[in-house]
């Protein structure tokens, strides 16, 4: 996976199960921060476009674990971003840190929807072509 963009963390014990390490459930949270940082720094807000009626929606998520994290690791999450039609493809990574070792995988298809109805967005469109311009 080629990354375009990557955000920092580290492992709090509150993100922790019985067994000592990360709480599945707590990955999707890593990779939605990741996601939402991603797209305000890069000018995209979803309170704006919320307020415009346009929001932005995971319609279908993917997760492999491979590596467990445990309290104090510190990882990467990495991410890209495709786009098929109306499906914006964010393919998504978590590496521990400092070993780059892979912890997880994932692939989280979204969807623009207008006052509830499936669309396409001209400014989401333009910037994800403009990312495919710079991967060139």
């Amino acid at each position: 996976m080629k990354s375009i963009y990557q955000l920092d963390f580290k492992v709090r014990d509150y993100e922790c199960d019985l067994q000592g390490i990360v709480n599945n459930a707590n990955y999707q949270h890593f990779y939605e921060h990741t996601r939402h940082e991603f797209l305000i720094e890069n000018g995209i807000s979803f309170a704006k476009m919320h307020n415009e009626g346009i929001d932005f929606v995971v319609a279908r998520v993917e997760m492999a674990f491979k590596t467990p994290l445990k309290s104090g690791d510190s990882f990467r999450c990495e991410l890209d971003l495709t786009q098929q039609g109306v499906k914006y493809t964010f393919h998504q990574r978590i590496l521990r840190l400092p070993d780059m070792k892979v912890c997880n995988t994932g692939k989280f298809d979204c969807v623009v929807l207008d006052h509830g109805k499936l669309c396409q967005n001209e400014e989401l469109n333009a910037f994800v072509k403009s990312i495919s311009e710079r991967k060139q």
